[in-house]
């Protein structure tokens, strides 16, 4: 299997056959705002192909250089359980040599499904992502933040660059309304709204 950026209409198939079926509205871009932020060189869509078949997705949202949010992690429901989740995350870093990858996942104590929020969380583990020591609020999903470095990185960097992704993207109205890098835990909750409130 190969891990390459697809076409625009794989991407819009993908979007739709794969991330739709997979992330609550809360959690998923409109596919308008990933085509711009594409466009204009924030993001890049790797896919893993198995000769035409595109097997999963690993969706990285770029900052400063050197730095990204692993912005969506999809195993096409017909290819789950197999190995090909953790392929693509190897595959990724192989791709992205030195830089250091950040990733959200659901925290168990607030998920829907505490259970499969922690099994997330084992499965980043066992790939070798590192915890950081801060969660985050987005959109009214509390987050652990995890992270791929080739060394440990303080979170006050972490936090630093973990920011500037969304402040990059967002306005000041709109980053304060809906982020919270860290989570405060005496903050009162922000309102769960789709990405593109």
């Amino acid at each position: 299997m190969e891990l390459r950026i697809p076409s625009p209409e794989q991407l819009r198939t993908i979007y739709a056959a794969d991330l739709k079926e997979s992330f609550p509205p809360a959690e998923l871009k409109p596919l308008q705002a990933i085509e711009e932020m594409w466009r204009d060189g924030w993001y890049r869509p790797w896919c893993l192909f198995d000769g035409d078949d595109i097997a999963g997705e690993c969706f990285l949202w770029l900052g400063n250089p050197g730095w990204a949010l692993l912005d969506y992690l999809c195993v096409s429901p017909r290819r789950r359980n197999g190995g090909v989740g953790a392929l693509l995350l190897r595959k990724m870093r192989e791709a992205e040599p030195g830089m250091v990858i950040l990733a959200e996942s659901e925290a168990p104590v607030h998920a829907p499904d505490p259970a499969l929020a922690q099994r997330r969380l084992g499965f980043y583990a066992r790939n070798d992502a590192r915890m950081a020591g801060y969660d985050s609020d987005m959109f009214g999903v509390h987050y652990k933040t995890l992270y791929w470095a080739e060394g440990q990185v303080d979170d006050e960097t972490l936090m630093r660059e973990h920011r500037f992704i969304y402040q990059n993207r967002f306005s000041p109205q709109k980053y304060a309304r809906y982020v919270r890098i860290p989570r405060d835990p005496l903050a009162g909750p922000i309102p769960q709204v789709p990405w593109d409130e």
